[in-house]
């Protein structure tokens, strides 16, 4: 049976296949720019790795210098050369040092591309935030956490891994390679020995790279889910307080994060397996060396010192093929990570369909709407035929039940979403032709669902012109009824409002969503449901400040309460996405129909 309720979506996608591939081949192109740096870090990787090769080299020629100098002493015919000793020990030293240096500088570059490449991309996601279809969040498994998810812990997966597993994938062939290279110059047959046990290793990697590199993926995606969920309880914690539902949210919680802990739990062991399994392998490896090497030393063919320095090579080139073994796990992991990131630029941005030269006049305030049609989904119309005029300075009242099409013709307005068919003209263009920024720069918005940011309440009223001076900030706040409220608080308009802004009440968030409106000074006003939230005084303080905030301006005003709209030039009444009836209010309830219900619903009749 498959999972149900609410995240259940995220399971699913979570087995998908990945183009693991395309996301290999994108992060390399976003690595060729800093081509000069990644080459520079390999020069200082090959240096490191080299002279640390060089050295066990050196140690046996030191053991070898004071075996024989032992030897001769014992027998009288010689003596130990601790000068020459002395000179291979400083030259071990040198090269030791060096060998660090080089290191630390390849470290510094290596950290300084992957946090360029993170700062790129976590660049364009936010980027992409702005211009991606809106559809794309309405989509399954596109949660705002997931996407979140994707902007910090996928991206810090890939700048980690680039870090640490890029590094070692260098310093590890290098030092595979001179190892090697070492080995065969002190004896081909014990290097044959080694060298048999690599088949074993490689398919080892192969076999545990191909299983835990499905979990790898599933547990980038369990991840985000686990964030969307967080976000969406974070943001929701009054209601499922209200409604007794915090057992519940736990348990969503708990399923979520006993997918992320199945995942992770595969992913992590199956890569696990990988040390311990290649350490039984080099194991093996290194008994074979020295029951081998022994036999070669008693029969004289190989020096004592050199069967040390080969046995320390051994354990040198064990180590690289073991880390390189463990890295794969984390290339895995960055892959998959690669892959949402990539996965979220490649999404359909808005279609750019403006034409040159198409700008609007300043202050340019006549909309028409011409035989509109539109569904979110395929199949399924909210505005069917939708054609209405309005004039410049023109207030209009759009009333209508849950779902009749009043929003989504704001949407429409705005270019949120593109119309199927008909069309849409501010002045004398198609909004299809403008930029969107253009279009919308004609427009102040106010709704129902009030958006407040971090910072102080200046801060705020001036997002609507951030050029805004003070005395302007004070003048738009006075306009908007709030300034009285603004001057009890702490610190006036240098109050700071939390990240939520529940330290304002719902009226006193929507007064300043008004202020913010009155002075961005646009000639199209929309208000969607902006009093419907709030108590009868607030109301009638609201009101007043919508009244200010309408003069000589273009209004489209959605309401539910009809007692703030009696005052408009024209209320349209609509009913399953059209136009069912217009006018003013009292030739509306003269007329009777479906606005005199809406309003005797809300009055009684003989009030």
């Amino acid at each position: 049976m498959p999972p149900t309720g609410r995240g259940a979506r995220f399971t699913q996608a979570a087995d998908k296949p990945k183009n693991m591939r395309g996301a290999f081949l994108r992060l390399l192109s976003y690595l060729g720019e800093h081509r000069l740096a990644l080459a520079l870090a390999t020069i200082m990787s090959v240096v490191s790795v080299t002279l640390s090769v060089i050295g066990p080299k050196m140690a046996g020629e030191a053991t070898t210098v004071l075996f024989e100098g032992a030897a001769a002493a014992i027998g009288g015919t010689g003596a130990i050369d601790f000068s020459r000793i002395r000179q291979i020990l400083i030259g071990l030293m040198v090269v030791y040092l060096v060998s660090a240096g080089a290191g630390l500088i390849q470290s510094w570059m290596m950290a300084t591309i992957t946090q360029k490449l993170s700062y790129r991309m976590r660049k364009e996601v936010a980027e992409k935030i702005n211009v991606i279809e809106l559809s794309y969040f309405s989509d399954e498994g596109n949660s705002r956490g997931d996407v979140l998810s994707r902007i910090t812990n996928d991206v810090d997966t890939v700048a980690q891994a680039l870090n640490q597993s890029a590094v070692q994938l260098i310093a590890s062939a290098v030092q595979v390679v001179g190892v090697l290279a070492m080995m065969l110059s002190i004896s081909a047959p014990l290097t044959l020995v080694v060298l048999a046990t690599l088949p074993l290793s490689l398919v080892i990697v192969t076999r545990i790279a191909g299983f835990s590199q499905r979990y790898f993926a599933a547990q980038a995606a369990a991840l985000g889910a686990v964030n969307g969920i967080i976000e969406e309880d974070f943001a929701g914690q009054e209601v499922i307080q209200a409604f007794d539902r915090a057992g519940r949210a736990v348990e969503d919680f708990k399923g979520k994060n006993n997918e992320l802990y199945d995942t992770a739990l595969k992913s992590q062991f199956l890569s696990g397996l990988m040390m311990p399994l290649m350490g039984f392998v080099g194991n093996l490896g290194y008994a074979a060396v020295v029951a081998v090497g022994g036999a070669l030393v008693a029969a004289g063919s190989l020096a004592l010192g050199d069967i040390q320095a080969f046995a320390a090579y051994v354990r040198n080139f064990i180590q690289p093929v073991q880390a390189l073994a463990s890295t794969s796990a984390a290339l895995q992991q960055m892959l998959a990570s690669a892959e949402r990131i990539f996965a979220f630029l490649a999404a359909d941005p808005e279609a750019d369909t403006s034409v040159a030269g198409a700008c609007l006049a300043d202050g340019e305030g006549a909309v028409r709407f011409e035989h509109v049609r539109f569904g979110y989904t395929p199949g399924k119309t909210v505005i069917d035929d939708f054609t209405l005029s309005v004039s410049p300075g023109q207030r209009i009242a759009i009333v209508g039940p849950t779902g009749a099409g009043k929003t989504t013709m704001v949407k429409l307005l705005m270019r949120f979403w593109d119309v199927d068919d008909g069309a849409i003209y501010v002045g004398e263009h198609d909004i299809r032709d403008l930029v969107r920024a253009d279009l919308r720069n004609n427009f102040s918005m106010v709704l129902q669902e009030t958006w407040l940011f971090q910072g102080t309440i200046a801060e705020n009223i001036r997002f609507g012109k951030l050029d805004a001076t003070d005395e302007e900030v004070r003048i738009a706040a006075q306009a908007a009824c709030c300034d009285q409220f603004i001057r009890t608080l702490p610190g006036g308009y240098g109050f700071e409002i939390g990240e939520t802004a529940s330290n304002l009440s719902q009226g006193q968030r929507q007064l300043l969503t008004i202020a913010r409106a009155i002075i961005a000074d646009k000639p199209i006003l929309i208000l969607d449901e902006a009093t419907s939230n709030v108590d009868t005084r607030t109301e009638v303080l609201i009101q007043r400040a919508m009244d200010r905030l309408m003069c000589g301006r273009t209004s489209f005003v959605i309401a539910h309460r009809l007692s703030t709209i009696k005052d408009a030039d024209v209320i349209l009444v609509m009913e399953d996405g059209a136009i069912v009836d217009s006018g003013s209010h009292g030739e509306l309830l003269r007329r009777g129909g479906l606005y005199a219900e809406l309003y005797d619903s809300q009055f009684d009749k003989s009030a």
